[in-house]
């Protein structure tokens, strides 16, 4: 009998674990979404911007540049144009990464409240990445579609009167689909639309192998850095008694890992989630990499690093800071 209570007793605790991190990580997803979308925003634009015909000036020459752009034509909404989609989502985005991270160290741990290793914290985000990647592709192509959809429209350039534009990678004889891409009203409705013209559900996972590529590493160098740059911190593998100053030092040092280590994945996701489902320029993945590389050689592979860099440290010291804040107050 109590052997059976026992058991029963760890059920509930780690339930109680599970409902912890679910509730931690969407309060830490909010966070993050507010203090990063606008950088967010930026780096997709200049990912997904138009290459000119030879010669000319892309329609945004940097990140200030998109800045002072999108505020000049949109105003400051226009930041956090897209937002709805990951607002929408970020509870289950966040509660997927951060339950499935807790569940991973969970096959670690030896006794409750046992600290991990940086390399264990590390295969436990590469799990953790591989969970949230079927929540990310989605999402992200709902919100790298609303982001990219005015740069696609307003940096059509005229060249004796035809449009002559062309995506990352694209000769300019394709320019005619940017004059065509379709005007999404909101989250919904681009939604919409992929599961009507697109192939349903099986349109919304477009760009899932470049995503794949992006969350499971990503996510493996973002939890391995954080947990190592708090033991740094720390002088040992208990972080337990750690400042809030100590946090988002962590946080945004893990941040900057998660994109200095998969970058061009991210560019190759956003490229062929806003390509053309009627006249498509990348073939796949592979394709995609290749015509990036052909147009711009390796700095093709980096439209946006600043903004991106930018974004990841405040963002994810945010993330984190919420996250270990709301996981304490909890118990």
């Amino acid at each position: 009998m109590k052997g059976r209570m026992d058991v029963d007793t760890r059920k509930f605790v780690k339930m109680g674990d599970v409902a912890k991190d679910l509730a931690s990580g969407t309060i830490a997803g909010v966070a993050q979404l507010l203090v990063g979308h606008p950088f967010d925003t930026i780096k997709v634009k200049l990912q997904s911007q138009p290459r000119p015909p030879p010669g000319q000036p892309p329609h945004f020459t940097g990140a200030m540049d998109a800045v002072k752009k999108t505020l000049a034509a949109e105003g400051p909404r226009g930041l956090y144009k897209g937002m709805g989609a990951p607002l929408a989502t970020v509870a289950v985005f966040n509660a997927v990464l951060f339950t499935s991270r807790g569940q991973m160290e969970s096959l670690f741990r030896q006794s409750p409240g046992a600290h991990l290793t940086a390399g264990q914290q590390t295969i436990c985000g590469a799990g953790a990445g591989l969970a949230v990647a079927f929540v990310a592709c989605p999402t992200e192509l709902v919100k790298c579609r609303l982001q990219a959809q005015s740069a696609l429209q307003s940096s059509t350039v005229v060249v004796e009167g035809v449009p002559a534009v062309a995506m990352a990678g694209a000769p300019a004889a394709t320019a005619a689909a940017a004059a065509q891409t379709i005007k999404y009203n909101g989250p919904l409705d681009v939604a919409r639309h992929v599961l009507r013209s697109e192939g349903g559900v099986v349109g919304l996972f477009k760009g899932m192998t470049p995503t794949l590529m992006r969350e499971v590493p990503g996510n493996a160098a973002m939890f391995g850095v954080y947990e190592l740059t708090k033991q740094a911190i720390a002088g040992g593998k208990d972080t337990s008694q750690l400042g809030r100053g100590a946090q988002l030092t962590a946080g945004g040092v893990a941040g900057a890992a998660f994109w200095a280590s998969v970058y061009p994945a991210d560019v190759i996701k956003s490229v062929i989630q806003v390509d053309d489902q009627r006249n498509p320029k990348y073939r796949g993945t592979l394709d995609a990499f290749k015509k990036v590389y052909a147009a711009e050689g390796i700095k093709g592979y980096y439209r946006g690093f600043g903004p991106a860099m930018c974004r990841s440290v405040p963002a994810n010291a945010a993330c984190f800071l919420a996250y270990e804040m709301a996981r304490s107050a909890m118990g």
